[in-house]
């Protein structure tokens, strides 16, 4: 007479190795969703007209060097107006960062810059709308680049070149 003998695991064991191979595949997953659901950077709240191209232009380049904007379709000149950035410095979109005023197509390199040294100032400005500049440097530029700066807006509505681009 043949005897058959087989093994098995008690059925606990199973269960805590299922749910320990579970939990292995499931982690890393978790991992990917908060990294995704993450706050990312800071949020840039624009002022902006609601058919502007270039201001969604230069939104969209902002988001994709790391900041979360938040769009207000409702023009700019008033929100200019009340957060105190002269009308010589002004552009096509006003914004708010970290208690700054942003005006105009202002690199994201320079916002970063701002945010980081802290300066005593009202803000960031590229007055008027340089070709070139974030938000106007599409294809329909055909490649042009005008020089521009950037600049260093003072409270007391002075300013200095914070950088010049060329």
């Amino acid at each position: 007479m043949d005897i058959v003998t087989t093994h098995t695991e008690p059925r606990g064991l199973q269960r805590r190795q299922l749910a320990a191979l579970a939990a292995a595949a499931w982690l890393p997953g978790l991992a990917l969703a908060q990294s995704a659901t993450a706050p990312a950077g800071p949020l840039v709240q624009v002022w902006k007209d609601p058919n502007c191209g270039c201001c969604k232009d230069w939104m969209a380049y902002l988001e994709t060097n790391g900041f979360r904007t938040q769009a207000f379709d409702t023009g700019n000149g008033a929100i200019r107006g009340r957060l105190g950035m002269p009308q010589k410095y002004g552009s096509c979109h006003t914004a708010l960062v970290g208690g700054y005023v942003i005006e105009g197509h202002v690199p994201a390199r320079e916002i970063q810059r701002l945010l980081k040294e802290k300066p005593q100032a009202l803000g960031l400005s590229v007055p008027r709308m340089p070709v070139g500049s974030p938000g106007m440097d599409g294809p329909e530029y055909g490649g042009r680049k005008d020089p521009y700066d950037v600049l260093l807006v003072a409270k007391d509505g002075s300013s200095t070149v914070f950088q010049s681009y060329t």
